[in-house]
């Protein structure tokens, strides 16, 4: 049982229409989950704090890549960002290319890894640190020589700590989301 938990068996891509449609739910979940977490942190007085901590919108970019693929998960990582800011503004302005980078890179790497021969809390960490380190890349490239001013390159440690919470939440619930429809896979 363990392994089946922990071991992802999906081989196949699935259909074109499937993939689409899997990219658009994850478009969605990558622009509301996040309004969810920013109207409780509104009541909770902490204000975008709380999606600041959790990321919301990485768990949809990086399922959407581990379940339908490397297309998938970078369209809907591309997207996700640029929808929810002409929706709500968010995320700002500023870090707008730099989310738009990462997801991208979480969504791509996801997919490359969907058929990778190891446990799904594997796969999220080498998403993790992938994504991370392409957006620590684009904020040193912005900064060091396109001469950005409006991002500091201390933004990346920061980011690092103050989404920690979102990286434990991601280990936890993740393998668990992949071996739900894994089990529901193999059933049918």
């Amino acid at each position: 049982m363990a392994t089946t938990m922990s071991i992802s068996r999906t081989r196949e891509l699935p259909s074109v229409k499937v993939q689409a449609l899997a990219t658009l739910a994850a478009i969605v979940g990558a622009v509301a989950i996040p309004q969810i977490f920013h109207v409780v942190g509104a009541i909770c007085g902490m204000g975008t704090g709380l999606g600041e901590a959790f990321l919301p919108m990485h768990l949809p970019i990086i399922l959407v890549g581990l379940l339908a693929g490397p297309y998938a998960g970078a369209i809907a990582g591309a997207f996700g960002p640029l929808v929810s800011f002409a929706l709500s503004g968010m995320p700002g302005l500023a870090m707008l290319p730099f989310m738009v980078i990462e997801l991208a890179a979480y969504g791509l790497i996801a997919g490359l890894l969907r058929t990778a021969n190891m446990p799904t809390i594997a796969k999220v960490l080498l998403v993790q640190v992938g994504g991370r380190v392409v957006r620590a890349a684009a904020i040193l490239f912005a900064v060091g020589v396109l001469g950005n001013t409006t991002v500091a390159v201390a933004t990346i440690w920061m980011s690092v700590l103050a989404g920690l919470p979102g990286l434990i939440l991601q280990w936890g619930l993740i393998p668990l989301i992949m071996f739900w429809v894994e089990h529901r896979a193999a059933k049918e």
